[in-house]
């Protein structure tokens, strides 16, 4: 049998040219370009929410530890006595945390004043760069 001068796939289809292919991943890049930014914020934006969740739940704590103890913590005992009994707390009936003091989502430690200058306390994130000031993603994340 002799073949025409169609080349065609042994399946009867044939390939995709080097244009088509260049179309299709300059539309997919172009999708990628649009669909991205707004997906990696939403991600920023659920880090956020993360950490005020979480710095409700240490809120909660810490006035479970006052209603036992009679004062919250100071500043230098820290969030850490709402896991480990501290050597001269006899009313402590922790712990208050099922688990170990979480970092906030970026991986830096809550930041925990007593006195604070906004309440009782002050417990705080600072955000995704961990400095104070920032905005954004960057800002502070407080308990006031």
């Amino acid at each position: 049998m002799q073949q025409t001068g169609n080349a065609k796939s042994s399946a009867g289809g044939r390939g995709f040219t080097l244009l088509e292919l260049l179309v299709v991943m300059m539309i997919i890049g172009l999708l990628a370009g649009y669909v991205g930014p707004k997906y990696f914020s939403q991600i920023g934006k659920s880090e956020v929410k993360a950490a005020r969740a979480q710095l409700d739940a240490l809120g909660k704590a810490l006035d479970q530890f006052r209603l036992d103890t009679g004062h919250y913590p100071t500043t230098e005992q820290g969030l850490v006595t709402l896991v480990q009994r501290p050597p001269d707390e006899p009313k402590w009936a922790g712990p208050y945390l099922t688990k170990a003091v979480p970092p906030d989502p970026w991986g830096n430690p809550y930041v925990f004043i007593m006195p604070g200058e906004h309440g009782d306390y002050d417990l705080l994130s600072y955000g995704k760069d961990g400095k104070p000031g920032g905005e954004g993603e960057a800002a502070e994340i407080t308990n006031w």
